[in-house]
């Protein structure tokens, strides 16, 4: 109560500096709560660059110095915001680590990717056992499997080394070790969905696009249409022939084609060159028709045929068949070869199916119309023997035309088994035509004809019933061959080889050897079919009934008759 108006004052402003005083002390106090830790990222502000430090104000009492190396290659400028890592305090001050900062905040960033399923980037940076080392920004490279490096087989793994993209995080941790597995390929495939989608969304058929030639297969090649690949069929190179895509095409050009398909379902593109023109069959019955005679050049082979294309376009087929008139033709390659400028004969067509049948022979006269008035019944010709069969040969008689020699007209008297024994391929023979038949292109020659049938002379001089002595050629389990004087050889059946019945053939034929002379007696003679049949047991009868006939004859001129038939039998009985 005794305070004066002054003393009032004086304690007011006390008072009052005392209240400045305390809220300073609380404002310095919560300075020092609220400064940055060791192990907190920091945000600061760039206030130098030397050569070798980077100073930063972290808003302490004193600056933090970051290494200029931590910032590789791009350094920032006074007055830049950077973020760094505190690892703590030292006698200079904060110490700072932007490469550590990086790392923390990419570590959060892909912990945040591999939970949420979101790609990254990084870049591929080594190649190593199985696959790759990729740079995600961390402390610890993360693991690439070749398999999942890219969308496609991948040639030449040193090729995507320094390939900045993005990746999926498969795995982040191992053995609760911070141990990532990415994968590119995932990422790269969803691309390539993406833009097929948005291609199959805008595209319509018949819609012009751009693509570069990727790869080839021997039915055309692949065109990367963005990332995605449509086809370039062999057959949609050229309205023409193509042998090979390469020449059409080259690798890693960039061409423009035609959509023809689309099919989404299935994503496949079907791509076109050839629908840039018009389609020559349009025109086809303007320029060609049957029966004509055409040029073309023969692009391809086969085992059925040649294909002659007529012109750009437009390709025919000449089956084999069609070849010649004359030859039997085996290989299409024997006649013609590809790029050969040919002619043919237009033998049919079908417009909506694209083919036209061709025809060689039918471009050139046909010789069997004429080969009858060329070769009758009894023409002798000289020719060339060109192949030996089993049963005959073929003899040229000209280019294309060939006879048939069967083994039977070789010889009359000759049993030629095998036409080789007496032909050989390239021999001259002069042979006589025995039939021609024009309709079946079939021409039979021979030999023996060139000389008079022997078997008619032979059936004259040797009637039934009479008798010869011959030779014996063979012995076989069937009778007995002998060749007669005049080179007729005739069979001995083995049942007329003894006269005597019971006696059986096994021991009959002992008594005989080939080279024997032996005598027979003629059964019977088959002129057309070239037949003798002998026989020795008819041969021994005969010689027994012209005894008793000369006997008889003898015995009609004795009038004494003592001596009979019968004493003539027993006589020979006991003989």
């Amino acid at each position: 109560k005794g305070f004066t108006m002054e003393e009032m004052e004086v304690e007011k402003e006390v008072a009052q500096n005392s209240k400045g005083d305390f809220q300073a002390q609380l404002e310095e106090s919560l300075k020092e709560f609220n400064a940055p830790q060791a192990g907190q990222l920091v945000d600061g502000t760039v206030v130098q660059v030397t050569n070798d430090y980077v100073y930063v104000d972290i808003g302490d009492k004193s600056e933090g110095l970051i290494p200029t190396e931590e910032f590789a290659g791009n350094l920032p400028k006074e007055g830049d915001k950077v973020q760094a890592y505190l690892s703590g305090y030292n006698a200079n001050g904060p110490v700072l680590s932007k490469k550590k900062a990086d790392s923390k905040r990419y570590l959060k960033e892909i912990q945040a990717a591999w939970k949420d399923k979101t790609p990254v980037d990084g870049t591929i940076s080594k190649v190593v056992k199985s696959g790759y080392e990729v740079n995600l920004g961390i402390d610890r490279a993360a693991f690439l499997p070749i398999s999942q490096a890219d969308s496609e087989k991948i040639e030449k793994p040193e090729s995507l080394l320094g390939l900045k993209s993005k990746f999926y995080i498969e795995r982040l941790y191992s053995d609760n070790k911070l141990n990532p597995v990415v994968n590119r390929r995932k990422y790269l495939e969803e691309q390539i969905d993406t833009k097929r989608e948005a291609f199959f969304a805008n595209t319509q058929i018949g819609d012009t696009v751009k693509g570069t030639v990727k790869s080839f297969t021997s039915f055309g090649a692949f065109i990367d249409l963005g990332g995605f690949d449509g086809l370039l069929h062999i057959n949609d190179m050229s309205w023409g022939h193509v042998a090979r895509p390469k020449d059409f095409v080259k690798k890693g050009q960039e061409i423009e084609l035609k959509v023809i398909r689309l099919d989404q379902d299935e994503k496949r593109i079907n791509l076109s060159l050839k629908h840039f023109t018009e389609d020559p069959w349009i025109h086809f019955e303007e320029k060609y028709h049957l029966n004509d005679i055409v040029k073309g050049k023969v692009t391809k082979l086969t085992e059925f045929g040649a294909f002659v294309e007529l012109e750009e376009g437009i390709e025919g087929l000449v089956h084999i068949s069609e070849f010649s008139w004359t030859k039997k033709v085996n290989k299409p390659e024997d006649m013609v070869s590809v790029g050969q400028e040919v002619e043919a004969m237009i033998l049919g067509y079908d417009i909506q199916e694209g083919r036209v049948s061709l025809g060689f022979k039918q471009a050139t006269e046909n010789p069997w119309e004429k080969i009858s008035e060329k070769y009758p019944v009894g023409t002798k010709v000289k020719g060339k023997v060109v192949k030996v069969t089993n049963i005959g040969a073929f003899v040229s008689l000209e280019d294309g035309i060939d006879g048939f020699l069967h083994a039977d007209d070789i010889s009359w008297t000759k049993k030629v088994k095998h036409p080789g024994s007496e032909l050989a391929v390239d021999q001259e023979v002069e042979v006589v035509v025995i039939e021609c038949d024009p309709e079946t292109h079939r021409i039979k020659v021979g030999i023996k004809q060139l000389t008079d049938n022997p078997w008619k002379a032979f059936a004259e001089e040797y009637k039934p019933g009479s008798t010869l002595e011959g030779e014996i050629t063979s012995i076989t389990d069937f009778g007995v061959f002998v060749k007669a004087p005049n080179g007729i050889e005739g069979l001995v059946n083995k049942a007329n080889l003894s006269e005597e019945k019971d006696v059986p053939f096994e021991e009959a034929v002992t008594k005989y050897k080939v080279g024997d002379k032996i005598n027979v007696f003629v059964v019977d003679v088959k002129v057309e079919k070239e037949q003798v049949a002998f026989s020795v047991r008819e041969y021994k009868r005969k010689q027994q009934r012209d005894e008793i006939s000369q006997y008889m004859s003898t015995s009609n001129d004795n009038d004494d008759g003592a001596f009979t038939l019968g004493d003539m039998i027993k006589s020979q009985k006991n003989d």
